[in-house]
């Protein structure tokens, strides 16, 4: 494991991007200004959980069915949120699908 700009290893970094969700995204992708492993699990952390925190919003004005669909997304990001901490952490750099390519593109 390398060290990153801020002296930590790149691996713990890289699991604190997912932490907090797109808050310590944004973080690290701005204190981060070396390491391309931490940037872009910042930029997957920070359109994922973006994303996922504006489907949830969108499901709740939905009036009856609403309650079920923000439920059902609030597990998955749970799950999702854990499996993306637990592969930064092992030092893989985990590529979502769609998602993955476009936080490869902002980092570059």
């Amino acid at each position: 494991m390398s060290k990153t700009s801020l002296g930590m290893d790149e691996n713990v970094e890289g699991f604190l991007c997912y932490v907090l969700g797109w808050l310590t995204g944004i973080i690290f992708l701005v204190l981060e200004n070396k390491n391309k492993f931490v940037k872009f699990h910042a930029a997957q952390s920070l359109i994922t959980f973006v994303g996922l925190t504006i489907l949830v919003y969108l499901f709740s004005i939905i009036p009856f069915v609403g309650i079920y669909l923000v439920i059902l997304t609030e597990i998955f990001s749970f799950g999702l949120w854990l499996f993306l901490m637990y592969k930064s952490y092992q030092g893989e750099k985990y590529k979502l699908p769609w998602v993955g390519d476009f936080a490869e593109k902002m980092v570059k």
